[in-house]
């Protein structure tokens, strides 16, 4: 609470100073003024981008919009004390964006509610059959150990691909096979994204190549697939009604998780969309006698919700767009309740 107090009273004093500024505008009409809103807040031990949201704004789920306004942060889970991130005033943070009415004399469909979710380009996926790189990063310029924004790559392709001067490809990186924990079963490939490059120069054997976004941190080895932006815009649409089934994993694979990006295990083939939301819910297992053996399944609880941000065949990537509690792999998942 007193950090929104520091909030506004900073505002309130930059306001206050506009008027005063203003009121010589008649001895110097030439002169002008501008104000731009906004301060510092320097990160503290604890904080997360969800806390600061929640405190400055009263929505902990306007932190995608305070990352991408704070460029520096190249992770959104990795913020450290003594970090500074600039916090905006002037703009409406809002995360359902209802579509602005048309002029009376324009007669037009309107535009479908959507979900904005500006880190859509960095959103990872799982499928069973690995995609086919394009090439592989075999050097940076300058020997970096971490690469960044700005740096350039050196790139081989593979097999025949030829690049060419202004293609853009993401940097990704294959990890280890999933498999279900209670059948044991192959789940498919985590596709880890990494960032975007963008080939510059073309050698015969090899390619240059300038990092224009960097996600998270790339490294020698990582991988080349061709580039295809997505708009953050995530259109709402119907669930698919009666639909169950589970979370079975975290992009980032922490054991218990809250406003991140995770896996489900139904996909395209099932009727999973872009766009449709899903409850996370729990279900208890009770006795109604302590001395009697027959149990009953009380009804569902929901807690947490999801939206679809991407699809394959048996699997989908989805971010937690709200929770109560925290979530674990394994979590169930259904169609929302009417």
């Amino acid at each position: 609470m007193s950090r929104r107090i520091v909030f506004f009273l900073c505002i309130s004093i930059g306001v206050s100073s506009l008027c005063l500024k203003g009121s010589r505008a008649e001895e110097d009409k030439e002169k002008t003024l501008e104000l731009e809103s906004g301060f510092y807040y320097t990160i503290e031990k604890g904080d997360t981008l969800w806390d600061i949201s929640e405190h400055f704004y009263d929505s902990p789920w306007v932190w995608p919009d305070l990352w991408e306004k704070n460029q520096r942060i190249p992770n959104p889970h990795w913020i450290y004390p003594g970090e500074r991130i600039r916090l905006f005033s002037r703009e409406e943070l809002e995360r359902i964006v209802e579509p602005e009415a048309e002029p009376e004399t324009v007669v037009q469909p309107p535009e479908p509610r959507y979900y904005l979710y500006p880190a859509i380009n960095s959103v990872g996926f799982i499928r069973k059959k690995p995609v086919s790189p394009s090439g592989t990063i075999f050097k940076v310029r300058e020997d970096k150990v971490m690469i960044s924004q700005r740096d350039l790559v050196y790139v081989r392709p593979t097999g025949k691909m030829a690049f060419e001067p202004g293609d853009r490809y993401t940097v990704f990186r294959m990890l280890k096979p999933l498999k279900d924990k209670d059948t044991k079963a192959l789940i498919g490939v985590q596709h880890y994204i990494l960032g975007v490059v963008e080939i510059t120069e073309v050698e015969p054997k090899f390619s240059t190549a300038r990092v224009l976004q960097s996600f998270r941190h790339i490294e020698l080895n990582d991988l080349l697939f061709p580039y295809e932006p997505r708009s953050p815009k995530i259109t709402l649409t119907k669930s698919k009604e009666g639909l169950k089934g589970k979370i079975f994993a975290a992009e980032e694979h922490q054991g218990i998780f809250a406003d991140t990006v995770v896996f489900i295990d139904k996909g395209s083939k099932d009727g999973v969309k872009v766009g449709q939301s899903y409850s996370i819910y729990y279900q208890e297992k009770v006795r109604i006698d302590p001395k009697a053996k027959e149990y009953i399944m009380l009804p569902p609880v929901d807690y947490a919700k999801i939206i679809i941000l991407r699809t394959e065949d048996t699997t989908a990537t989805a971010l937690i767009s709200m929770a109560q509690k925290a979530v674990e792999p394994g979590a169930k998942i259904r169609t929302p309740s009417r």
